[in-house]
């Protein structure tokens, strides 16, 4: 396996499709748990911008955590 660095934009891809659909699960929980849309929706979206600053420095972190890889 050849190892290649992972740019920024990558990571910030990576971090949005992961808070979109985090996002929908999000707000249909708490949606089903409320009864109110408008709270599931709130609920979601600062569960997501929390969820996507902190996810973004986790992998960009871990991008420069050698451990791990197998040597070519």
């Amino acid at each position: 396996m050849q190892r290649s660095e992972e740019t920024a934009g990558r990571t910030f891809a990576k971090a949005t499709t992961w808070q979109v659909s985090g996002f929908a699960v999000m707000t249909a929980l708490t949606w089903a748990i409320t009864g109110s849309l408008a709270e599931g929706g709130a609920v979601a979206a600062g569960g997501a911008v929390a969820g996507f600053v902190s996810y973004f420095l986790h992998e960009r972190a871990w991008a420069r955590v050698r451990w791990g890889f197998r040597r070519p």
